[in-house]
């Protein structure tokens, strides 16, 4: 391992450019939650958007210098149309442009329709989809020079990036897995479809012993900051109606305790090592699913319980158009529709574990092979 190597200066950006985007967005949805959407120039926009610029600048600089440099310099890159440049890079760079070109599209959005009623209306999934490719190209970028010249600061930086993929993900399901739904089977599968996968990435791709949990411990940190941070901020909302007194920023709830089977899975990968790949997904992922409901289950009813409702733990904050009837501020749980139904979910919740660790597993070795 050389520990003395530089990191290329586009890496550095492209990570900031993914925790901006990161910031941007949790800033964003406490926005609506706290004032309601009065412009598109608002801070957390611009905090995105700057990461969609990054990307654009960035990795866009390097693919045109990499064409242009005589054919030695283009032994660890990738032609596109002619094009030459890392694949990570080019994967952000489009991700940046469509970030950039989903702006015009969600201000022509809510000039037309309002309000947000969805996280994941047309122009947020351009958006979603080009942060996704900006995060996953960052990784790349990393995981290509980590392959040809590892560091013990690009295996971190990897894990970094893979959190803050996690944040994103869990972010896009956030609507399904708010306290109120954590005793359906809906939010078990919505975290099931892609945890496990970017778990399996982190300890395929790395050789730190305790991989996983070090990107579920990036997602937990960066939630809990964003949790305990937000509300020092005076917010006021200026859009109707309002149907609870809000003065500060309303910022998401305390993190899902994915660190826990994160935990698990990094003591059981050293005991699968030489299984194939079929076992280690249907054991890991089984394993996932049963640690994961058994720790959040419960922990779900310590939330909606009054021991949570502090700026600890966050249950205690309502957005400023919350109904006082609502679930969230009775502190009830959304009921599944039938026994049959709920059983039914949670086996396709194991099922959609399995494939995504899967899946996952195949990526990571997939990834161990990529240099350019």
């Amino acid at each position: 391992m050389d520990r003395d190597a530089p990191i290329p200066w586009y890496i550095w950006l492209s990570v900031a450019g993914v925790t901006s985007a990161m910031i941007g967005v949790h800033w964003d949805i406490s926005w609506h939650r706290s004032i309601g959407r009065d412009t598109f120039w608002t801070p957390p926009h611009l905090a995105i958007q700057l990461c969609g610029v990054i990307a654009g600048i960035t990795c866009g600089y390097l693919i045109l210098s990499t064409t242009l440099a005589q054919s030695q310099s283009r032994v660890a890159s990738v032609n596109i149309l002619g094009f030459h440049g890392p694949l990570g890079a080019f994967i952000c760079a489009w991700g940046g442009f469509a970030m950039i070109a989903s702006a015009p599209f969600d201000d022509w959005w809510h000039n037309a329709y309002g309000l947000d009623v969805k996280i994941l209306s047309p122009p947020h999934v351009v958006l979603a989809l080009g942060m996704v490719a900006v995060e996953v190209g960052a990784h790349w970028l990393i995981v290509a020079r980590m392959n040809r010249r590892r560091t013990r600061l690009l295996e971190w930086l990897s894990l970094y990036v893979l959190g803050m993929i996690l944040v994103a993900a869990l972010m896009l399901v956030f609507e399904f897995t708010h306290r109120v739904f954590l005793h359906l089977a809906v939010s078990y599968r919505a975290i099931c479809i892609l945890t496990p996968l970017v778990l399996a990435i982190a300890a395929r791709t790395t050789r730190l012993r305790w991989a996983a949990t070090i990107a579920a411990g990036v997602y937990t940190a960066f939630l809990l900051g964003m949790l305990w941070i937000l509300p020092l901020f005076p917010a006021q909302p200026k859009l109707g109606p309002v149907l609870h007194e809000v003065t500060q920023f309303i910022p998401g709830g305390f993190p899902l305790l994915i660190m826990i089977p994160a935990f698990v899975l990094d003591l059981m990968w050293p005991r699968l090592a030489g299984w194939r790949r079929w076992q280690q997904a249907l054991i890991l992922g089984s394993l996932f699913f049963v640690v994961l409901v058994a720790a959040q289950w419960p922990f779900a009813d310590f939330l909606q319980s009054p021991a949570a409702r502090n700026a600890f733990f966050g249950s205690a904050y309502l957005d400023y158009n919350q109904s006082p009837q609502s679930y969230a501020a009775t502190y009830r749980f959304v009921p599944p529709e039938s026994a049959s139904g709920f059983r039914i979910g949670m086996l396709i919740a194991l099922g959609c574990s399995v494939i995504s660790m899967w899946i996952g597993i195949g990526a990571g070795d997939w990834l161990r092979r990529v240099r350019r």
